[in-house]
């Protein structure tokens, strides 16, 4: 495992704008101005389109450059060059609020990764509308939310979410099997900041019981999707996709185990992705730098 950037002295940036010549030379200028070393550089022509997409992970000698002057600094070159742009310091554990509901191999996947430092995140909060894993949260020393949530009270219980969110200064939500649909307002509020896991390879085996779908259709593959959450259902940009081949052998059972193994694994890399700036969103689609 390769030690988390330093904070306070690496730093990423991520870019989008229309592809024009001179962009690199830009950037790579700017870094140079302010004693930038680049330590990670990629980028994407997306041709069809004509749009350019970087990410730059660099770190800075003059410990009288810090973030803030960066930001100050960067802004006339986004300005004449149409650039949309993100910079955050690398080192800073982004603070990830985590939502289940009684499907805990997601949830404690996330942790383990947290715990042993496979994952740059700080968990302030769980969130449930059970009480299933109150425990778990406990042996990690996460105070756990236990909001109920029925067709009467789901407005409330989504105004007690949006305050967490903001009292706990959350960045990124995970629905790590989170079985509630959320409404269309919270989507928009949570809008690129938020990630769910779909218990399937989409576009596939929508709605209740997808393994024992998957089991009467006789699949060879079954998958997992992890994508940022819309008000679309199931239909948010894509980050992260997986397969695991399968035979008739398997009982449904058997999918639900195989299943689990790869929605964890793809949840996981999605938010990795995420917190270390890797992914960015282009219309429908995402651009991921890996």
């Amino acid at each position: 495992m390769s030690p988390r950037p330093h904070p306070g002295r690496e730093y990423v940036l991520t870019l989008s704008c229309p592809d024009t010549a001179g962009l690199v030379h830009a950037v790579s200028g700017f870094l140079v101005r302010n004693s930038g070393n680049i330590l990670e550089s990629q980028q994407f022509d997306e041709r069809l389109q004509g749009r350019f997409f970087m990410r730059v992970h660099f770190d800075v000698s003059d410990p009288d450059v810090d973030l803030e002057h960066l930001r100050y600094r960067f802004g006339p070159v986004a300005e004449a060059h149409g650039i949309t742009w993100n910079l955050q310091d690398a080192g800073t554990p982004t603070r990830t609020l985590i939502m289940v509901s009684r499907f805990g191999h997601c949830l404690n996947d996330l942790l383990f990764r947290c715990r042993t430092g496979a994952l740059n995140i700080e968990v302030p909060a769980i969130v449930s509308n059970h009480r299933d894993f109150e425990t778990l949260a406990e042996t990690y020393g996460i105070p756990f939310h236990h909001i109920p949530v029925t067709r009467d009270t789901k407005p409330e219980a989504e105004a007690r979410l949006l305050e967490l969110v903001r009292e706990l200064n959350v960045d990124l939500v995970v629905l790590a099997r989170y079985m509630q649909v959320l409404s269309d307002d919270l989507c928009k509020e949570l809008q690129g900041r938020a990630i769910n896991i779909h218990h399937s390879f989409l576009p596939s085996f929508k709605g209740a019981k997808p393994y024992q779908q998957a089991y009467e259709r006789g699949v060879k593959l079954i998958g997992a999707t992890a994508h940022y959450v819309t008000p679309d259902l199931d239909e948010g940009q894509i980050i992260e996709q997986d397969v695991i081949r399968v035979d008739h052998s398997l009982t449904p059972a058997d999918l639900v185990t195989v299943g689990r193994d790869v929605e964890a694994q793809v949840l996981a890399h999605a938010v990795k992705w995420h917190t270390e700036s890797r992914v960015m969103v282009d219309g429908n689609r995402t651009v991921v730098f890996r």
